[in-house]
C-alpha cells in the first residue's frame, strides 16, 4: 500500500542523497518554504533551526535528527524546525565542516600535529567499525577483543571533530537564529495581513449581499 511504484536502487538512492532530484536550490527552498508555514512564533521557530543547524556540526552521524530535537526540546524551540535545520550539514557542506572541526580541535587538544600522522579520516573511520565487527565476532568466540582501532578513531576523529565543532557550531546557530526570526516575521505578517484583507473582503461580500435581500423584502 505505502510501496513506491518505481523502487529505487542502492545507486539511486546513494545519488539523489548527494544531489536531490530538481538540485539543492530547490531543497533549499522547500525548507525555506516549510519554515514559514510553521503555526509558531518566530523565536521559537529560530530556537528550533538554530538546534538542527548546531547538530550538523556534532560527529554523531546518523543521529543528528534525534539530537536536534533534543537540542530543541532544551532550549523550547519548534522540533520540526530543528529537524529542517540539519538540512544545513550536507554532501556539500560535510566536508568543510569536518575539516574545519577537526582543525580546531586538534589545536585546541594539542594535536594538531600527531594526527596526520596516523593516516586519514577514512583509515580512522575503517579501523573503527574493524574493531566493531571483530568484538562482535569476538563475543561469541573465544578470540580476544581489539581496541585499537577503536582508541585511534576516538582520539584523531571522534574527540577533536565534537571538541572543535563547538564554536563554528555556536556561531553557525547564532546566525541562523538571526537570519531565520526576521524572516518569518515579516512572512506570518504579510500572511496575517491577506487573512485580514481577505475575511474583509467577505464581510463585505456578506453585507451587500444582506442589504439586497433587506432591499428586495423592503
Amino acid at each position: 500500500m505505502f510501496r513506491r511504484r518505481d523502487p529505487r536502487s542502492w545507486a539511486r538512492t546513494v545519488r539523489e542523497a548527494l544531489w536531490p532530484r530538481g538540485g539543492w536550490g530547490r531543497a533549499a527552498s522547500y525548507v525555506k518554504h516549510r519554515l514559514r508555514r510553521l503555526p509558531d512564533p518566530p523565536a521559537r521557530i529560530g530556537r528550533g533551526v538554530a538546534a538542527g543547524v548546531f547538530a550538523s556540526f556534532t560527529p554523531l552521524f546518523g543521529l543528528h535528527f534525534v539530537f536536534a530535537a533534543v537540542f530543541a526540546k532544551v532550549f523550547r524551540g519548534n522540533i520540526v524546525a530543528s529537524l529542517l535545520g540539519t538540512f544545513f550539514g550536507n554532501p556539500l557542506t560535510f566536508p568543510f565542516i569536518a575539516w574545519m572541526s577537526l582543525e580546531i580541535g586538534h589545536l585546541i587538544l594539542g594535536t594538531t600535529k600527531g594526527h596526520k600522522a596516523h593516516g586519514s579520516i577514512s583509515d580512522a573511520f575503517s579501523g573503527a567499525w574493524g574493531d566493531l565487527w571483530f568484538n562482535l565476532r569476538a563475543a561469541f568466540t573465544e578470540a580476544e577483543m581489539r581496541w585499537s582501532g577503536l582508541g585511534a578513531f576516538w582520539s584523531d576523529v571522534f574527540l577533536p571533530y565534537a571538541v572543535g565543532g563547538l564554536a563554528p557550531g555556536v556561531v553557525s546557530a547564532v546566525a541562523a537564529y538571526v537570519l531565520t526570526v526576521p524572516i518569518v516575521t515579516a512572512y506570518q505578517r504579510r500572511r496575517a495581513g491577506l487573512v485580514a484583507r481577505r475575511i474583509a473582503r467577505l464581510r463585505q461580500q456578506a453585507a451587500r449581499r444582506q442589504a439586497g435581500r433587506d432591499g428586495v423584502a423592503g
